[in-house]
């Protein structure tokens, strides 16, 4: 079997490298979801429901990846998480990811947040929406890999 999964990594670019997905709290009220929104305003983030569990997934490529063989530079002394993972389930072997929701942006959140509280409404012009500096973390400890 470990033959087989350096095969698959020989074959890939370290697709598994160059983003990580952390669970969210799941969002239960329209302030919850606009602090969703907030991240999905930066680049390079995306938030997706799997199984019912919400996750942020920050596209950030693993400063040990080499660009020049697609390697860890350090294989040796990777963290657990690294470790632990297998070729199961990867990004190059594993089919297209089902998930019952996935934002992409800002945007597509405040569309979502429309249908899902103003029954699709806009505001009224001129009236401004009430919003926070900066959200709490909803982030748990664990790191989800996807």
């Amino acid at each position: 079997m470990a033959g087989k999964a350096k095969n698959f990594c020989g074959k890939c670019t370290g697709l598994c490298c160059r983003y990580f997905a952390l669970p969210l709290e799941t969002p239960e009220d329209r302030e919850d979801f606009d602090d969703i929104r907030w991240y999905l305003c930066h680049e390079n983030v995306t938030v997706f429901v799997e199984d019912g569990d919400w996750y942020v997934n920050i596209k950030n490529k693993c400063r040990h990846l080499s660009e020049e063989d697609y390697k860890c530079g350090n294989y040796e002394d990777r963290p657990k998480i690294c470790r632990g993972y297998t070729t199961k389930n990867c990004d190059l072997t594993h089919d297209e990811y089902d998930y019952s929701l996935h934002f992409t942006d800002d945007k597509q959140m405040l569309e979502y947040m429309k249908v899902k509280f103003d029954n699709n409404k806009t505001g009224r012009k001129g009236t401004k929406a009430k919003s926070k500096a900066k959200p709490k973390s909803k982030a748990k400890a664990k790191v989800k890999k996807k």
